[in-house]
């Protein structure tokens, strides 16, 4: 009998919307509890070394870390999402550590305190943005007609953007028609979109609006 497998999450979380995604293209069962990570239970603690969403419990056993967690996934469960070259399932792993950056540049694009970092922040995007574009390849998905792991990272990097679009034209995709083709695909997929719940748009809105930051001040002003 397979172990019970639940998923410890936070409703914002992008790392936790791989994993989610990860088990809903796979066709696997599993519980998701969310927590609040402003206020982190004991138990949560106990099985999360970083104090970090998400993780994964496995019967008794809990695996932490989303990179970590995926591997896992496809180490145990069918419908593998990797390629099945080894080179090609290398450099699918360098865009998956790739999508984490650009996760990280988003973090310091919304939690600006001024302008002039606010711009830098943008421009590193672009920037990010303009060499992912270079990369993608055919049609529909990261590599063409098989979804993969990378599609699974970038869903929930473009869907900041779904709430960030209505705050001001920042101009992030002109001139990536790639990209922005891709973005459409991975926000009608259906696992991407089951991915967080209908409530996510207003969640990310609050959730800028108590950062007090520079983006904060211009999606006050744009529902003004």
């Amino acid at each position: 009998m397979a172990p019970h497998l639940k998923l410890i999450s936070h409703k914002l979380c992008p790392y936790v919307q791989r994993a989610v995604i990860a088990l809903a293209e796979k066709g696997v069962a599993f519980e998701r509890v969310d927590i609040d990570l402003a206020k982190k239970p004991d138990w949560f603690l106990a099985i999360s070394p970083l104090g970090k969403t998400p993780v994964l419990q496995v019967g008794d056993s809990a695996i932490f870390e989303s990179a970590v967690i995926l591997e896992y996934l496809e180490e145990t469960e069918p419908k593998p999402l990797h390629p099945a070259d080894p080179l090609l399932r290398a450099e699918h792993r360098s865009w998956i550590e790739f999508g984490s950056a650009v996760l990280n540049d988003i973090a310091g694009f919304y939690a600006a305190s001024d302008e002039a970092t606010f711009k830098a922040k943008l421009s590193q995007l672009e920037q990010r943005f303009a060499r992912l574009e270079a990369r993608v390849g055919a049609a529909p998905w990261f590599d063409g007609e098989k979804f993969s792991l990378v599609d699974a990272v970038f869903g929930p990097v473009f869907r900041y953007f779904d709430v960030f679009d209505e705050i001001a034209d920042f101009g992030t995709f002109v001139g990536k028609p790639k990209l922005a083709r891709w973005r459409n695909a991975l926000a009608a997929r259906p696992s991407v979109r089951g991915a967080v719940s209908s409530h996510y748009p207003a969640l990310l809105r609050d959730f800028v609006d108590r950062r007090k930051s520079w983006l904060s001040g211009l999606q006050a002003r744009a529902v003004a």
